[in-house]
């Protein structure tokens, strides 16, 4: 999918939410404990009832691989179910992948060859040949981690060049945007870290920000429109929790697009007020 056909999509529905299938089988309601494949229920169950208002699914792998090959079937049977029922979805692998070459290699034929994600997070802590095997697939895009929402974001996002006084992340932007393109490379920021949009969006003002971190995590989606929006919306906002787990009940996807029909009806608010409808 390329850049493009994303912003249409956006438009189209308004939108510009990504709904993360953390989807831990600890968490699941227990009316579906007893289903072949109760994940693989789940996902299904909130993405017919949420598909309208989100613009991508961003799968977490670690809850798929945490449960062995019985994840990985409802990872597959995930990726398939969206892929022929809802081919206008940007799926992204939330893998955040990154290892010598020919290893990332193997990592980038397993989720755009075997599972046909049209991203994946990748860590650029090794350094562009890490990264550029993920790059040589067309219309498939590599989202680099450069701010994150965690505490621990602190302890080296932060660190400051003696020499430049350039912080980490902001080096990180500066040289990997080389690597790729505004059509194949976005990056990840923090909702909680909203107030660096600014700064980030001087040195990337074209990139797509796959930015976590609303709802649960207490970002505001508010904030990350005004300092990250750009004139093709450059946004794709995820939350999670707060909506595949907004109720527990026989009722939960019901309830899940509720939620996803109230973040996403904010979302084309900000978009008319931002000229992008």
């Amino acid at each position: 999918m390329d850049s493009n056909t994303l912003f249409n999509n956006i438009k189209k529905k308004k939108s510009f939410l990504c709904i993360g299938l953390d989807s831990d089988i600890e968490k699941i309601p227990a009316v579906l404990h007893g289903e072949k494949d109760p994940v693989f229920r789940f996902n299904k169950e909130i993405i017919d009832a949420t598909h309208e208002y989100a613009v991508a699914y961003k799968p977490n792998i670690a809850f798929y691989e945490s449960r062995g090959a019985d994840g990985w079937i409802s990872l597959e049977n995930t990726v398939d179910y969206i892929k022929s029922q809802y081919p206008d979805i940007f799926l992204i692998a939330d893998a955040k992948r990154g290892d010598i070459g020919n290893t990332s290699r193997m990592y980038a034929k397993t989720f755009f060859e075997r599972l046909d994600f049209d991203a994946i997070t990748v860590a650029p802590y090794m350094g562009e040949d890490s990264v550029s095997p993920f790059l040589e697939y067309p219309d498939k895009w590599v989202i680099l981690l450069a701010l994150t929402s965690n505490s621990g974001a602190n302890d080296f996002q932060f660190s400051v060049d003696r020499e430049d006084q350039t912080r980490l992340f902001e080096k990180v932007l500066q040289i990997s945007s080389g690597w790729g393109t505004e059509n194949n490379m976005m990056y990840v920021v923090g909702a909680t870290k909203a107030e660096m949009l600014r700064d980030i969006r001087k040195i990337i003002p074209g990139h797509f920000l796959l930015v976590p971190g609303i709802g649960a995590q207490g970002g505001s989606l508010e904030d990350v429109a005004e300092y990250g929006i750009n004139n093709k919306c450059g946004l794709i906002v995820n939350s999670s929790r707060g909506i595949i787990f907004a109720d527990s009940s026989d009722k939960f996807a019901q309830k899940a697009g509720e939620e996803a029909k109230i973040v996403k009806d904010k979302m084309a608010a900000i978009l008319l007020q931002n000229q992008i409808l």
